[in-house]
């Protein structure tokens, strides 16, 4: 083979690499992964409240009560303390929090503006999650001989996944399991599902009664 041989057969080598390289480059979609995922965003609502001497003043609690109810304060949200840590003022929005089943986490975020020397920083974190753009029909719903994804996959699963998840942070974080698995916390849905009356009941239907677990649990054994 002659020396001008080779240098084209080196040159069409590159230039087929160069097109493999630049091929997988546009395809970013080849794959089973989706194409549209849950986005968590974070909302920080902050209220300061009057804390001389580090207890809170006269009816300072039953103003950050009304402002809790305000924000319908739930699982999910994530409260904080900012500014002066006296414990008794602590306690005191902690005895708050927990008539709403929450704990105050430790630390806090960075919230515009500074906390006054009397006074303490109250900050609910608030998480949402939504998959942006979808639907997304960008590309037709066709057979697509490229391998490439539909540009609207993912958006039906993820977009049901983000209004249902309790806790969006779970998406972000995850959680870890217990080391030893219960069955009854798996049971306890099952049973509830089936147990709880219909909610959607048409007309000529008889809305099924309310039954409680030991009902259930009595009448299962009854037929075994």
């Amino acid at each position: 083979m002659t020396m001008r041989s080779k240098l084209v057969l080196i040159a069409l080598g590159t230039a087929l690499a160069g097109c493999s390289t630049t091929g997988a480059r546009d395809l970013p979609d080849r794959g089973v992964a989706p194409a549209n995922v849950p986005v968590v965003t974070t909302t920080n609502y902050v209220i300061d409240v009057a804390a001389p001497g580090g207890t809170l003043a006269p009816r300072e609690a039953e103003r950050l009560d009304a402002w809790f109810q305000t924000l319908g304060l739930g699982y999910g949200d994530t409260i904080y303390i900012d500014g002066n840590y006296a414990p008794a003022a602590q306690r005191e929005v902690a005895n708050v929090a927990g008539q709403y089943g929450m704990f105050v986490a430790h630390g806090s975020p960075i919230t515009v503006g500074a906390v006054g020397p009397d006074s303490i920083r109250v900050v609910v974190a608030r998480h949402t999650a939504e998959v942006p753009g979808c639907p997304n029909w960008r590309t037709a719903a066709q057979p697509n001989f490229e391998n490439r994804s539909l540009s609207n996959l993912g958006c039906g699963v993820n977009a049901n996944l983000a209004m249902q998840v309790a806790n969006p942070q779970d998406l972000v974080y995850g959680r870890e399991g217990p080391s030893a698995i219960d069955a009854s916390t798996g049971a306890k849905a099952i049973l509830l599902y089936r147990s709880w009356p219909l909610t959607g009941v048409l007309e000529g239907q008889v809305r099924r009664p309310f039954k409680r677990p030991d009902d259930a649990v009595t009448t299962t054994s009854g037929n075994r």
